[in-house]
């Protein structure tokens, strides 16, 4: 079984892509930002922006019948890697407990010059 999980976003179609898939027991989740519509939510915060991209992680989670507690890898692209401590709390706000392998790289830009930070998930749905 495939299922595919959609944010609605106007270029998921445009691109080829979903929010997330779930085969099986694995959930990938696609790279989030904080971007609804045509706002990027936390403006130039990148800490903000980084509980909102992970805001939306979970609710395409909870879509796959999955949660916080099944993720085993999260990797986060940040714009400005000086920023990494901002990135870090928002991320272990969600992650303390759980520890997920997680990598953080600084990437030269992302898509809109408003967005400072990138999150993807996989997780495996226990049971």
């Amino acid at each position: 079984m495939r299922q595919l999980i959609s944010s609605g976003a106007r270029w998921e179609p445009v691109v080829g892509y979903s929010r997330a898939v779930r085969v099986g027991k694995v959930v990938e989740v696609a790279g989030t930002t904080a971007q609804d519509g045509d706002v990027v939510t936390g403006d130039a915060d990148i800490y903000v922006q980084t509980q909102r991209a992970l805001e939306k992680i979970g609710a395409a989670l909870a879509e796959a019948g999955a949660s916080f507690e099944d993720v085993v890898r999260t990797r986060l692209f940040v714009t400005d890697i000086s920023q990494w401590e901002a990135v870090g709390r928002a991320h272990g706000e969600v992650f303390g407990t759980i520890r997920p392998a997680t990598t953080m790289v600084e990437v030269r830009a992302l898509i809109d010059p408003r967005m400072l930070v990138e999150i993807e998930a996989t997780a495996i749905v226990a049971g």
